[in-house]
């Protein structure tokens, strides 16, 4: 009898096909619907192989409830949501993907920068409405963007991305992490050191692109946030506990910053509620790597994974090799 393989939501249809190949595919059909545990249990009761998503919660109970399970193949680089220390005591091997999404997410940092900046999200909204108010009206000026000093908070692969992007705007750009660039590789990004406190005083646009760690959870705060122009703009595509979200939303009302564009949420798939009350402030849900292509190229080295363990081979991208040690 052929293996079962359950697909947490929809995937594009050419990885998709290669697992209907090999193995009985069930998935939720839904993208709208993030699979509950007692779902995902039920569904782990009658397959062996899981390929999930980053926003699935796959815990010690799910693995430990699941007698069946043989991998856990997740679509993030790394797996926040699958508790990796009980997949690994019951000899499970968890697969990730590597950093794929590196452009993708840029764009859509870029895209956020100047939809909150120019305002277009609200334009759009007033136009569907029936308000025109004239092509020279003062009722929708924004922010500039060309010429503008960008801050790059964490200046990895992603903030290195939204740096190039950044020299097409003639943007100034500074930037903070923990190890600083040598002279050489600074100049090849134009990119000049700040400490953060000083990248936060200096800049209009404010781009957060470190990783999750203890030490980044409400790097952004209230203090940073008061630092921060009142013309300043924030855009965090990250994760979204690196911003403290209530101290967001009190410096977005208080109007200590002009406003502030998100694709990560402290909470999600939660959101702050006054967030979505504010005129200034752009809201996505976590679509980074949202990118046809992307997407499929995320997809086919998951089915790399799973393919491989029905095969009885090692994993090409796993996360927890001492299970083969």
């Amino acid at each position: 009898m052929p293996p079962g393989i359950f697909v947490t939501q929809p995937i594009p249809e050419p990885p998709l096909a290669r697992l209907r190949e090999a193995a009985n595919v069930e998935m939720n059909p839904d993208p709208l619907h993030i699979v509950t545990k007692p779902e995902l249990l039920a569904a782990l009761a009658r397959n062996e192989y899981l390929v999930c998503l980053l926003h699935d919660r796959v815990d010690a109970e799910v693995i430990e409830a699941s007698p069946r399970l043989r991998l856990i193949a997740s679509m993030a680089i790394v797996p926040a949501g699958v508790d990796v220390a009980a997949a690994t005591a019951r000899g499970i091997p968890v697969t990730t993907i590597p950093p794929l999404v590196t452009e993708a997410t840029a764009d859509l940092q870029w895209a956020l920068l100047l939809a909150v900046a120019r305002r277009i999200v609200e334009a759009d909204r007033a136009v569907r409405a029936g308000l025109f108010p004239g092509g020279q009206s003062m009722h929708f000026v924004g922010g500039e963007v060309h010429g503008k000093i960008l801050g790059i908070i964490g200046l990895g692969r992603i903030g290195e991305a939204v740096a190039r992007r950044a020299r097409g705007f003639g943007m100034r750009i500074l930037y903070c992490q923990r190890h600083r660039l040598d002279a050489a590789r600074e100049a090849a990004l134009g990119a000049t050191y700040r400490p953060l406190d000083d990248l936060l005083r200096e800049s209009d646009f404010v781009s957060v692109n470190v990783g999750l760690t203890p030490e980044t959870v409400h790097l952004i705060g209230r203090r940073e946030l008061g630092l921060m122009r009142p013309s300043a703009y924030l855009v965090n595509t990250s994760r979204g506990p690196v911003v403290d979200e209530k101290a967001l939303v009190d410096a977005l009302e208080e109007r200590q910053i002009a406003g502030a564009a998100l694709d990560v949420y402290e909470h999600e798939p939660l959101v702050e509620p006054r967030l979505r009350t504010l005129a200034n402030v752009v809201l996505t849900p976590h679509i980074g790597s949202a990118a046809l292509d992307t997407r499929i190229r995320i997809a086919d080295i998951v089915a790399d994974n799973v393919l491989a363990v029905i095969r009885g081979e090692r994993p090409p991208n796993l996360y927890n090799p001492e299970i083969y040690a």
